[in-house]
């Protein structure tokens, strides 16, 4: 059995370690698993998307694997790369003995060590499916991490379909690494840029939403046990606030997490005046945020900075 099995139990052991989801988000995961495709999640900064695929891997046992996605990401990067330092190691062992034995060196015969899968570096997705080969259906999947592909480019787009068609990276000098057991896959946007058709047509889709006040209550007494109800409310009502305020960068969940877990650290138990000004570095992140944030952090007795 795994936590797999149904919705219900999926959602109760995720909460175990930490992280809430609604019951169709649960239910996408529990495809997810049983189809073999990866989930596309996407939504704002700080909704739960990359902590859904920690979550995940804590509740299921697996291996985490992260591959965080930036302009440029490269083949090497995602898939694999040769450890070049390893290989000129070994080149120097072999002239050593071969100038002392006076033997002449097999360039073909060296070229063949050179490029052993002992010399291969396995980057995230690689190591991702060596990791789900001969897995038996109850033993638990490798959890890779796609982070932000937005912030990728197209190139990566096709790169990454490639490897996810047919769970398997071909390195030329060894054939193709493959596995019949895909592993879970999970894929994060901000929606900075739109993604290639033909990846989202193999992926399950979930958008995030902010969740609602009671969820993200829920959320946070589950991160933060320690602090009061009434101050974790008071948390909420105001992040509430800044969201619907014209931010450049609004607050997510994340971000009130940090705020009632900084307020908690300097032993505030309530949000006035001098508890925003002491904490609001956990909560703004951009200059341009603070003037519309006094506006609407004023109710609480103030200016908010």
């Amino acid at each position: 059995m795994t936590i797999f099995d149904d919705p219900r139990s999926l959602a109760q052991e995720l909460e175990r370690v930490g992280h809430i989801v609604a019951p169709e988000l649960a239910t996408t995961c529990v495809l997810a698993h049983r189809l073999g495709k990866p989930l596309l999640c996407e939504g704002s900064p700080g909704v739960g998307k990359t902590s859904l695929a920690r979550a995940l891997a804590r509740a299921s046992g697996g291996p985490f694997i992260r591959l965080q996605c930036h302009d440029g990401l490269e083949a090497s990067q995602a898939l694999y790369d040769w450890d070049f330092a390893k290989q000129i190691l070994h080149v120097r062992t072999i002239e050593a003995a071969s100038g002392s034995a006076g033997e002449r060196i097999d360039a073909l015969r060296l070229d063949d060590e050179l490029h052993d899968r002992a010399f291969l570096l396995a980057r995230p997705i690689l190591r991702a499916i060596e990791d789900s080969r001969g897995l038996e259906p109850d033993e638990p999947r490798p959890v890779l991490l796609i982070d932000e592909i937005d912030r990728a480019g197209d190139e990566f787009d096709a790169l990454l379909l490639e490897a996810l068609a047919d769970w398997s990276v071909t390195v030329p000098e060894l054939g193709t690494i493959s596995t019949q057991t895909p592993p879970l896959v999970i894929l994060t946007s901000n929606r900075t840029r739109d993604l290639h058709d033909a990846l989202r047509r193999r992926c399950l889709y979930q958008w995030f939403d902010q969740p609602g006040a009671e969820a993200e209550s829920r959320i946070l007494s589950l991160h933060v046990p320690e602090a009061d109800e009434s101050l974790r409310r008071a948390v909420i009502a105001a992040a509430n606030r800044l969201r619907s305020a014209d931010l450049f960068k609004p607050p997510g969940t994340a971000e009130a997490i940090d705020w009632l877990r900084a307020l908690h650290a300097l032993g505030l138990g309530e949000l006035d005046d001098p508890a925003i000004a002491a904490t609001i570095s956990a909560v703004l992140k951009d200059a341009d945020d603070l003037a519309p944030a006094r506006t609407v952090l004023s109710p609480f007795g103030g200016d908010g900075t």
